[in-house]
This record gives structure tokens, sequence and C-alpha cells, in this order.
């Protein structure tokens, strides 16, 4: 009879382990999946401010067509990019188109001079370094879930129940690491 109490006694503990494992990986998921939308929500705002930016600068340098259709271009593809390597690409374009068309507004004093233009730069500074920090947390996130899915008995657990490893948020180009300079 005592046999019977220890096997019980040893599967409730088992199956409470189980259950611990399990619920601390879903909560270390949902912080990654929270993290990515903080990192959705700001390129949104990314993506809100180019068309203005854009518009103003045609007011100024209109035959610098190549330039703002690239930037219209990479703005489209990162609206459009699924998963978070595609992501990360499109938003390595998108960085780069941004800092042409800053480096285009150097050749036009009056488009520098502009309120409108100098707002747009400055928020859209603001957005590329709220950007960056969730960028960084949810990095933090995704190492943190992807340490918890493969520690033992984690990783069995992770397995069992199909829990995928979290990519990380990477640029690609080290030059566009940081967020595009802007001059007044």
């Amino acid at each position: 009879m005592v046999g019977i109490w220890i096997v019980i006694a040893v599967v409730l503990m088992i199956a409470l382990l189980l259950i611990a494992v399990y619920n601390g990986l879903v909560q270390k998921r949902v912080r990654c999946q929270s993290a990515w939308s903080q990192i959705d929500v700001q390129l949104k705002r990314r993506y809100d401010l180019i068309p203005n930016l854009v518009e103003t600068v045609k007011g100024y340098a209109s035959h610098e067509r190549e330039t703002l259709e690239a930037v219209i271009q990479a703005r489209n593809s990162a609206i459009n990019a699924k998963g978070v390597a595609e992501q990360a690409g499109a938003e390595n374009m998108l960085t780069g188109a941004l800092g042409k068309l800053f480096a285009l507004s150097e050749s036009y004093p009056d488009l520098k001079a502009n309120e409108n233009f100098s707002q747009l730069q400055e928020e859209l500074t603001t957005t590329e370094n709220k950007i960056a920090f969730a960028r960084q947390h949810y990095n933090d996130s995704a190492a943190v879930y992807n340490t918890a899915r493969m520690k033992f008995p984690n990783n069995i657990v992770a397995n069992m129940f199909a829990f995928t490893e979290q990519e990380y948020f990477e640029l690609e180009d080290a030059s566009q690491k940081e967020a595009p300079q802007v001059s007044f």
C-alpha cells in the first residue's frame, strides 16, 4: 500500500513539474510576442511619418525622384514583410533609403531650413530611438525564452508541445545599427 502512495506522489510531482515548466514557457513566449508588438507599434509610427517626409522633400527636390521612389518602395516592402528575419531585412533597406533622403537635404538649404521638414526629422529620429529600444527589449525577451527552452527539463516539455525558437531581430549592415544622422 505504501508503494502505491509513493508512485502516486512521484507521478503527481512529475505532473506538477510539467505544468510549471509548460506555464513558464508560455509566459516567456507571450512576453516575446508582446515585445514584438511594441516593435510593430513603433514601425507603424515610422511608416506613417515617411509619406509626410517624402511629400515635404518633393516640394524642394522634385527632380530627385529616384531617391524618393526608393524610400517609398522600401517603406512598402517593410510594411508587407512577414516574420522577424524578413522584417529585419526590410527595415535595413528602409533605414538605408532614409539615410540617402537625409543626405539629400544637405544639398537643399531651403529644405533643410523648412520647419515642417525639421519637425519630421526630429519625430523620425525619436521614433528610430524607440525602435532601437523596442528591438533590444524584444531580443532580450527572445534570449530569455530561448534559454528557458533549451534548459533541462524544459527542453523536453518544449519539444513535446512545439515551443519553437524565437528569431532575433538583427541588423545586417553595421552602418545601419544607428539611427539616421540628422543635422540642422
